[in-house]
């Protein structure tokens, strides 16, 4: 013979599987907003780490490499992909160690420039990603420079607009 359950039973079965959606959903929620955030914040930090390192011992007109044009060419849009092969090759990814071998849903990029007057190298770092598709972008920056007489630095902070769009 079957047993039926109580309504006491089923009350509590299900407070108690609310209590776990309360704190399950809200968690998996906040996972899934910083996975998204973890390629363009990592990526920059592999990249403005490497142009630091770059800088020790060369001239001040030469402290960073030369700008890199945004790669891919365009940020996917809402999916991770797989860049070509060649897609990496440029002289400053290259200076800098800098690719995605996995899919990746940001383009990055890597301005510099020397100012000759003041003697002063200076780069900025960018992350760009279309999230979910709609020809929106999330932008990530980072700065750094190299006065005369001193050693190359990131600059403190991180820029950051639209950071979810």
């Amino acid at each position: 013979m079957a047993r039926s359950w109580s309504s006491i039973e089923v009350a509590v079965a299900i407070a108690v599987a609310g209590s776990v959606l309360v704190v399950a959903v809200p968690a998996f929620v906040r996972n899934l907003r910083f996975s998204k955030l973890s390629e363009p914040v990592e990526g920059l930090d592999r990249m403005v780490t490497a142009a630091v390192a770059y800088a020790e011992g060369r001239p001040g007109s030469l402290s960073f490499p030369p700008s890199a044009p945004l790669t891919p060419e365009k940020a996917p849009r809402g999916v991770e992909q797989r860049d070509p092969d060649e897609a990496w090759e440029h002289l400053t990814w290259r200076a800098l160690d800098f690719r995605f071998d996995a899919p990746h849903g940001f383009a990055f990029q890597f301005d510099s420039a020397y100012d000759a007057p003041s003697g002063a190298s200076r780069f900025v770092a960018t992350a760009h990603g279309d999230l979910d598709g709609d020809d929106v972008l999330s932008t990530f920056e980072v700065r750094g420079e190299r006065l005369p007489n001193q050693s190359a630095r990131v600059i403190p902070g991180m820029f950051v607009d639209r950071e979810v769009e």
